[in-house]
């Protein structure tokens, strides 16, 4: 089992997180809330959008008064088991350890958002005649990149241990 270090996976989780947030400062700079700008006609847009909920926009509709702090302390225990998790890093494989490191950028940058103005900017926008995915952000995409990167290691991982026992 190869391992990979912490230097590494932190310079992976500080690289997510800083083109996470310059993708959202030039959203935020340069679009007015709800701009939807075509980038390839029927399929891809640029547009400015607030998500307050969390993943595909649920919980989204909550008014309560205790929406975002509760977002927030859910958010930071994740973050905080996922540091956990990493600072023992020297226990993964290679590959897992790239899997929560992504995971860890891409969650990092969506809880400074929420810390900061109460919502995610989510931007890209992918789409199919009148089928819209949900709108999200590169922090959205290295954590579902780093969860099927985990998903791949722990198939790996398991058949290596069945092959060689």
């Amino acid at each position: 089992m190869k391992t990979f270090s912490r230097i590494a996976a932190a310079a992976i989780a500080v690289g997510v997180f800083i083109a996470d947030r310059c993708s959202k400062l030039f959203i935020e700079t340069n679009f007015g809330p709800d701009t939807v700008k075509t980038v390839i006609p029927g399929f891809f847009n640029l547009v400015r959008s607030e998500n307050p909920g969390v993943a595909f926009s649920m919980f989204a509709d909550d008014s309560s008064k205790y929406h975002t702090p509760v977002l927030v302390m859910i958010s930071v225990v994740a973050v905080s088991i996922l540091a956990v998790m990493l600072w023992k890093i020297d226990r993964l494989d290679r590959m897992s350890a790239i899997a929560l490191s992504l995971i860890f950028g891409g969650a990092v940058g969506n809880v400074y958002d929420r810390v900061r103005v109460g919502a995610v900017t989510d931007f890209l926008d992918f789409y199919a005649g009148s089928y819209h995915w949900y709108t999200f952000n590169l922090a959205d995409s290295a954590i579902c990149v780093g969860a099927g990167l985990l998903l791949l290691s722990m198939f790996i991982y398991r058949g290596e241990q069945g092959a060689n026992a």
